[in-house]
């Protein structure tokens, strides 16, 4: 088989991966006493806080006729629908209360569970673990703990500044994904006076690594034909300052900058909200640059511009992909699009067999492209 025949068959296919944890919403958008409404890999959620700020997501809908919960009422406690007065444990979706029940009638209501979801909250967002849907018919019992805790951007030491955005992307999530990971685009698609223009393209070589479900840019000199390099030199020697870029599965982009004792370091995440929209999340953590005034809120300006600048062409691909094109991946520029696909087949191949999932790089490889 041809390497094109190859790349066209490495496309995205709009599968959602479950059993991993997604970021649902930020932190400062969940109230208490609340209910808040979500969409996650196509299910859609009710997210609150009980009156000790903990938070619980269930699935919503009563499972005794489906009326979304999230038009019912709250007690801090439990969910009320507001159908027949069913009410579920905020925390575990069991039912506690079914009121149409006369004393004589035995229905074992601490059976039925509304379908909670394994809930947590770091970096100023609001995690949710989506795992296997069950069975068409098959109903919700009690949620399975996750195997791991949510994931968490990487911080080194204390007195660090934090900030976060979102965008909607009118994309699939695979298209998102390798959009995020794509080195080639950048002078294109990112073009500012105080960035880099097209003209400053030039050969780059990279070394990757595998890593457990999936990548690594390996520890690098951050590229000479960004802003943001020249200006870490202010706190470094060229040489010391290094970059690290991983992505792992289901959608996890952590990137992190040292220069001696000053790091930056982010976690990007792309959401499958349904099969053909997902969203983007950035959330920052650095010590670098604390003395510039204005600094978070400048940040936050440059992250929103790139990620604006993202939304928009992915917005301008969603017509194109409407008319469902042949589309091609190459190498080397799409050499890590390609190892996402090949990973997430693993993923699932893993899932359906019960085997142990086989990683598609076999070691560590340099890659060449011009940006």
């Amino acid at each position: 088989m041809s390497e094109l025949q190859i790349a066209s068959r490495q496309t995205p296919d709009s599968l959602m991966l479950f059993g991993f944890w997604y970021r649902a919403l930020p932190s400062a958008q969940i109230s208490r006493n609340r209910l808040h409404k979500a969409m996650l890999l196509d299910a859609p959620l009710v997210i609150g806080r009980d009156p000790q700020g903990k938070p619980f997501a269930l699935r919503d809908a009563c499972p005794h006729r489906g009326m979304p919960l999230s038009c019912g009422r709250f007690d801090g406690q439990e969910l009320e629908c507001n159908y027949h007065g069913w009410k579920f444990d905020a925390h575990s979706g069991q039912c506690q209360v079914i009121p149409s029940l006369t004393s004589d009638q035995e229905l074992k209501i601490d059976r039925i569970y509304a379908g909670s979801y394994g809930c947590e909250e770091h970096d100023d967002y609001i995690w949710v673990f989506i795992p296997e849907p069950p069975l068409p018919g098959a109903g919700f019992t009690k949620a399975a703990e996750p195997s791991s805790p949510a994931p968490r951007v990487p911080t080194f030491g204390g007195g660090y500044k934090i900030a976060h955005l979102t965008a909607e992307l009118p994309c699939s999530v695979d298209h998102g994904i390798i959009g995020l990971m794509d080195p080639a685009h950048g002078p294109f698609v990112h073009q500012a006076w105080w960035w880099r223009s097209r003209h400053s393209i030039h050969e780059k070589r990279k070394n990757f690594e595998p890593i457990p479900m999936g990548f690594r840019m390996s520890a690098h000199t951050p590229s000479s034909n960004s802003a943001p390099y020249k200006l870490l030199r202010l706190y470094a020697d060229a040489d010391s300052i290094t970059t690290t870029i991983d992505f792992v599965l289901p959608n996890l982009r952590l990137e992190t900058i040292r220069a001696g004792k000053y790091w930056f370091s982010s976690l990007t995440t792309v959401t499958p909200i349904t099969r053909s929209h997902c969203r983007i999340d950035v959330v920052a953590c650095w010590n670098i640059f604390r003395w510039v005034p204005f600094g978070p809120a400048l940040l936050k300006f440059v992250f929103a511009k790139f990620v604006e600048q993202d939304r928009q062409t992915m917005e301008n691909q969603s017509e194109g992909l409407k008319h469902n094109p042949h589309l091609m991946l190459i190498d080397d520029a799409d050499r890590p699009a390609k190892w996402y696909f090949q990973l997430k087949a693993a993923y699932l191949e893993a899932c359906r067999t019960g085997g142990e999932m086989k990683h598609p790089m076999a070691g560590p490889v340099t890659l060449k492209w011009r940006s």
